[in-house]
């Protein structure tokens, strides 16, 4: 499957002295494979040491941390003869391994030239790793512009990549986003997908990643044991198990704040769930939109509140899954529900993009679902609207207040860009909001 992170680590082997790599990213969503067969594709030799299989190789790192003798090490561990010059160096699941990290800093300072990639699944947990000594990069799940590439339709991949608004790719596309609602973005669960597409009914195939789908959730609740003490995990699976039931229960507006009260028995305030909800944050299980009540300008930071916030899941698959929605129920655009699976869906094509958090806006009962921050520093509101009907009075109310240059809508139809100031676009081009706002300025 193609990831189009490798774009971002091929930039990074092309110049001439570089940090480390440091990916981050929940579990299971694809960072071993990108870095040991998408990017190792690009060098002569790939050296992977994984410390959570592995955690003997730990000991390589006991006498020194100067990279000359850590490499001697792994030659003499591995009976292999390093290429300095062209062989890509990968610490796998780093974080079951302080004294690999804290190595980074001299690989660092001491051999710039080299290829040295680390990843793990818990960095955000880490007492401490060398910053300013790596380059920081985070993986989520496959987004719907890679769900479009494994699926191999080149002449909708085509059409995709053109940005074209006509009714046939429209119907092709917005059905392929159906899929990927139901699917997600989890590689296991969109290989089992694709791969089943001739030879399986769809009965079976949405039956497969349903298991898939439930061996993942459970993965991710035994971790937070794993990581974590009793009670705190049990804290922890309580606030990822409420954060769907929650975004089930905006059926027609906007996705609310998240409601601390009757999460956690006899905890009702943030401060009581904000260890929780900050672990879940910090293995990228979760992600936040935080609500302005004032007229956005930047630094959007500065006027967000840390006790408000939305909350979604990281993967809208496993988001379905954990509210038991069946593969119909997503093809069946009648469903009162669409419109936080929408949401969700939007949330995490923009933190794919451009990171987390996202940031909202509310005044009085109107609320626009999304800010966009351009690069030219203008705001644009981001209406959400995951059907046919486009009548948006929380834009109007917007444009009435603080007149935005641009004004967004992503919706369940065909989408517009007759107005270069209003523009109207299918859901699937979220991702393709900037191209978009900049050939039509």
């Amino acid at each position: 499957m193609e990831r189009l992170l490798l774009q971002k680590l091929i930039a990074w082997k092309n110049k001439n002295t570089r940090k480390p790599i440091l990916l981050d990213g929940a579990r299971q969503t694809g960072k071993s494979y990108l870095l040991e067969k998408l990017f190792g594709a690009q060098f002569e030799q790939v050296i992977r040491l994984d410390f959570l299989e592995q955690p003997a190789l730990a000991n390589l790192f006991n006498d020194s941390l100067k990279p000359q003798e850590i490499l001697d090490n792994i030659e003499l561990e591995l009976n292999v003869s390093i290429q300095r010059n062209n062989a890509l160096i990968i610490f796998d699941e780093i974080g079951e391994c302080q004294s690999a990290i804290n190595s980074l800093k001299f690989f660092s300072e001491q051999c710039p030239e080299m290829f040295v990639c680390a990843s793990g699944s818990n960095i955000g947990l880490l007492g401490s790793f060398p910053v300013g000594k790596v380059e920081l990069l985070e993986l989520y799940p496959l987004t719907f512009e890679e769900f479009l590439l494994a699926s191999n339709k080149a002449p909708l991949i085509k059409s995709f990549q053109q940005n074209k608004m006509t009714p046939v790719v429209h119907d092709k596309l917005f059905g392929l986003l159906l899929d990927y609602y139901y699917v997600g973005g989890m590689p296991e669960a969109v290989k089992a997908w694709f791969e089943t597409e001739e030879s399986t009914g769809i009965f079976e195939r949405t039956q497969i990643v349903n298991q898939i789908h439930k061996a993942l959730i459970a993965g991710y609740e035994r971790d937070f044991g794993k990581y974590s003490d009793k009670v705190s995990a049990q804290h922890i699976q309580a606030i990822f198990r409420n954060i769907p039931i929650q975004l089930s229960q905006n059926i027609d507006d906007s996705v609310k704040r998240f409601k601390f009260k009757d999460v956690i028995q006899k905890k009702t305030r943030y401060q009581e769930l904000a260890g929780p909800i900050n672990w879940l944050d910090k293995c990228k299980l979760l992600s936040k939109c935080q609500p302005i009540d004032t007229q956005p300008s930047s630094p959007l930071p500065a006027l967000a509140k840390e006790n408000i916030f939305k909350l979604f899941l990281f993967d809208i698959g496993l988001l379905g899954n954990m509210l038991g929605l069946s593969y119909k129920e997503h093809r069946d655009q009648g469903f009162n529900y669409k419109g936080y699976i929408a949401e969700n869906f939007v949330q995490n094509e923009l933190i794919a993009k451009y990171g987390s958090p996202t940031y909202s806006w509310e005044y009085a009962r109107s609320e626009i679902e999304f800010l966009f921050k351009h690069e030219s520093g203008s705001i644009f509101p981001i209406e959400v609207k995951s059907g046919k009907r486009t009548r948006a009075k929380s834009l109007d109310v917007y444009v009435q207040r603080y007149q935005p240059e641009k004004t967004i809508k992503l919706i369940g139809s065909q989408g517009s860009v007759d107005n270069p100031d209003a523009l109207v676009l299918p859901l699937y081009y979220v991702s393709k909001i900037e191209q978009f706002i900049n050939s039509h300025d």
